[in-house]
């Protein structure tokens, strides 16, 4: 039982777990018990943390149901590994160097040290962002919702921005409260903060607390910090700006508003394919570019450490870094004065090819089994299962059963990530004493 393989297990028992809870009685409105189907797909959805739903899970499910949904969620956007070790640090039990082994795996860290003290504040950092989130949220609800009732639309759907997870408890999800400046900003800023990493969190916090107490010793950020941000940054302003100017023609989307919701809008659609699967527009209406930009951002996802899916933003400058080495004729990677190896780069190669194939995979099996459904909104579908967004064209709840097993796979895959569970299913690899002739290939 190496490490990769208790993670990848882990998921699947709290998935499985999650499917027996939410089978239950008492988690539906109706009080019987519920169809397997749309248990295990709100199951994988939640804790692979995603938020495609093939029900409206704001009149299926009950309180408890909801409830269910909202701890799946926050387990799969901790991540297993966290979770228990937290768990075990509760109980004072022995943090032994295979559990050290396993967070740097889970949280893909370049050492072990601290490990510990990394989860308690992690553990910090979701519950700051979270209370705060709810507080914020709590403004925008109560006018139109008893306090009681309000409370819990808050806490639900704070969880579910922190963790970049698209459940809503609206059956529009945020279309009624797309000219709501409070919540844009609040559901934005949870999603960008959870999404980012808590690498970076942590780093931003030390360089502001250095910067109030005024301490002389400067603090040189990480080349994941500079990366990170820098490449969210780009990402969001350039997809902003895109989004409106794709958009602003369509009445179904962004014509219909005033040029401040408009901005707002495009803000809004531009962060939520960062994983986070929220939409203040209808997405089925969106144009056929509005929709591929959406794939492409998807694709893309948030950074390394967070609780976003996707390639991620360091994987992505990596490649692009190695494009414009290529093409500058340099036989060199570098990225803020610093010389990328070559490990590094096979990684980000073997991430972006295994995610290229189970998208391909998927979307050609589920067109197989769904003929009628348009490609644009199949490989939609896909991505943003792989990619854990929880964006949909509205094609989840129609699609067979076959199709949607498919996407519970792509879901599961997406958040274990491909290197993890390739490494779970053929084993670690073993050293080689051999080492082979070099010869050219010709490439390109």
């Amino acid at each position: 039982m190496t490490v990769s393989r208790t993670i990848c297990l882990g998921f699947l028992a709290v998935i499985a777990i999650g499917t027996i809870l939410l089978m239950m009685p008492f988690s539906s409105t109706t009080g019987t018990w519920g169809n397997l189907i749309v248990a295990l797909f709100t199951s994988t959805s939640a804790v692979c943390v995603t938020g495609l739903s093939v029900v409206d899970p704001g009149t299926y499910f009950s309180f408890w149901g909801q409830l269910f949904v909202a701890a799946l969620v926050q387990i799969g956007g901790l991540g297993y590994m966290t979770a228990t070790t937290f768990l075990l640090l509760l109980l004072g039990a022995k943090f032994g160097l295979r559990d050290k082994v396993a967070i740097q795996q889970a949280l893909d860290r370049t050492g072990i040290h601290d490990s510990a003290q990394l989860i308690r504040s992690i553990i910090a950092l979701t519950l700051i962002f979270e209370i705060s989130g709810v507080f914020l949220l709590l403004p925008v609800f109560t006018p139109k919702y008893p306090l009681n009732e309000a409370l819990w639309y808050a806490i639900f759907h704070s969880i579910n921005s922190w963790n970049n997870a698209g459940f809503s408890l609206f059956r529009d999800n945020f279309i009624g409260y797309q000219t709501s400046v409070l919540l844009n900003l609040v559901v934005t800023g949870l999603i960008i903060f959870g999404g980012i990493g808590y690498g970076v969190i942590l780093e931003l916090f030390i360089w502001s607390r250095d910067r109030i107490g005024r301490n002389p010793k400067r603090m040189i950020f990480s080349l994941n910090f500079k990366v990170a941000v820098s490449t969210t940054i780009a990402l969001l302003t350039l997809g902003t700006i895109a989004f409106f100017l794709i958009e602003v023609r369509n009445p179904a989307t962004f014509g219909s508003l005033s040029l401040p919701n408009q901005i707002l809008a495009a803000w809004f659609q531009a962060v939520t394919p960062r994983t986070a699967g929220f939409n203040t527009i209808d997405i089925g209406k969106m144009t056929t570019a509005g929709l591929f930009l959406t794939i492409a951002l998807m694709f893309i996802g948030a950074s390394p450490g967070g609780t976003g899916g996707g390639l991620k933003t360091t994987t992505f400058r990596v490649l692009t870094s190695c494009t414009k080495a290529i093409l500058q004729g340099k036989e060199e990677v570098f990225l803020y004065d610093r010389n990328v190896n070559i490990s590094l780069i096979l990684k980000a190669v073997g991430v972006a090819v295994g995610s290229v194939a189970t998208i391909i995979s998927a979307t050609i099996l589920i067109a197989l089994t769904d003929p009628k459904v348009s490609f644009i909104q199949i490989l939609f579908e896909v991505v943003s299962a792989f990619a854990t967004v929880g964006l949909s064209t509205g094609i989840t709840a129609s699609i067979t059963a076959a199709a949607k097993l498919i996407l519970v796979m792509t879901m599961y895959i997406g958040r274990v990530g491909i290197l993890l569970l390739m490494a779970a299913l053929l084993g670690d690899p073993k050293p080689s004493l051999v080492r082979y002739p070099e010869e050219n290939l010709i490439v390109g």
